[in-house]
C-alpha cells in the first residue's frame, strides 16, 4: 500500500488540483489532504474531489511537519507500505510513482529516495546536499554573491556530481519524499518543533542513521519552489528560528558525526 501527505494552508486552488490530478492518477491508495488553513479559508472543497482523498481539516497552524504527522500517524495505523510526503506546488506524470515504487522494492536497506526535481520550464534544482554547517546555510542566505560562497554552495549541493545517477545523498528536499514505513515506525516523525524550514534535513538526517537516503534520476517531478523566505519577513524569520533549533539539536561547529558522513560522501564521489 502507498499513501501520501499534502499539506495545505491557504494553498492557490489551480496548484491544488494540478498536484491532486497527479496523485489520485498513480497507484497512491489514500492521500490525505491537511488542511492548516483557517476554518473560513477552508479547502474542504476537495474532500469530494477523488475517492483516494481523506480530508484532515486542522484549522490551528501547527506547521508543516506537524501537518505531516497527523498524515503519517494514520499510514502507521493502517500499516501502509510506503508514505510520500508531497508539495503542494509539485506536479508530475503518470508512472512516477510507479518506478518509485519498484525502486524500494528492489533497494530494502533503503529508507528514502527522492526523485529528480524540476522547475516548470525544465531546469534542474539541485536539491540533494550535504549535511549543512552553519557557514553554508547562513553563506548562502546573506552572502549568495560571494565568489568563495557560490564555490562553496556548489559543492553543498552537491553539483559537480551532474545528477544523472543515482546517488546516496545526506539532505533530501522535504517537496516530494517517498519513505518507507517501517523507517517511519523506527524513528517517528517529523520534529515538530521545527514550524517550517529544516524539518526536511532534520528528518533526512534521523532517516539516516538507520537506512539509506537516495537520490533517483529515473523519474522527475516539478515544483514550482516559491523561495517565500526570499520574499517575506515573517518566512524569513520562521527559517532562522528553524536553523538555530536545528543545529543546537545536532551541534553548531563541532558537529563530528556531520564532519564524518559528509567526508564519506565526498570521497565516495572522488571530490574533496
Amino acid at each position: 500500500m502507498v499513501t501520501a501527505s499534502i499539506v495545505v494552508y491557504k494553498t492557490n486552488v489551480f496548484e491544488l488540483e494540478k498536484v491532486l490530478k497527479s496523485t489520485i492518477s498513480s497507484i497512491v491508495n489514500i492521500i490525505y489532504l491537511v488542511d492548516n488553513s483557517p476554518l473560513n479559508e477552508s479547502l474542504d472543497s476537495f474532500r469530494n474531489f477523488s475517492p483516494k482523498i481523506c480530508y484532515i481539516s486542522n484549522p490551528i497552524n501547527t506547521g508543516f511537519g506537524a501537518g505531516h504527522n497527523l498524515a503519517i500517524q494514520r499510514a502507521l495505523e493502517i500499516n501502509s507500505d510506503y508514505h510520500i510526503v508531497i508539495n503542494p506546488d509539485i506536479y508530475f506524470e503518470c508512472g512516477v510513482i510507479e518506478k518509485l515504487t519498484l525502486f524500494m522494492n528492489s533497494y530494502e536497506d533503503v529508507g528514502l529516495v527522492m526523485p529528480k526535481v524540476l522547475y516548470p520550464n525544465g531546469e534542474l534544482q539541485y536539491l540533494c546536499k550535504l549535511l549543512p554547517t552553519p557557514f553554508d546555510l547562513l553563506g548562502r542566505r546573506f552572502l549568495p554573491c560571494k565568489k568563495y560562497i557560490r564555490y562553496r554552495n556548489e559543492r553543498y549541493e552537491l553539483r559537480f556530481l551532474g545528477y544523472d545517477k543515482e546517488m546516496e545523498v545526506p539532505s533530501l528536499s522535504g517537496c516530494f519524499m517517498f519513505i518507507r514505513v517501517s523507517v517511519l515506525k523506527q524513528i517517528g516523525g517529523f520534529d515538530e518543533r521545527f514550524f517550517m524550514y529544516a524539518e526536511d534535513l532534520d528528518l533526512c538526517r534521523r532517516i539516516g542513521q538507520v537506512s539509506k537516503t537516495m537520490y533517483y534520476p529515473g523519474v522527475c517531478v516539478f515544483h514550482g519552489y516559491a523561495k517565500g523566505s526570499y520574499k517575506n519577513k515573517k518566512l524569513l524569520k520562521y527559517h532562522i528560528c528553524s536553523i538555530i533549533k536545528y543545529f543546537n539539536k545536532w551541534g553548531w561547529f563541532f558537529d563530528s558525526k556531520r564532519r564524518k558522513i559528509n567526508r564519506g560522501i565526498l570521497t565516495q564521489y572522488d571530490k574533496r
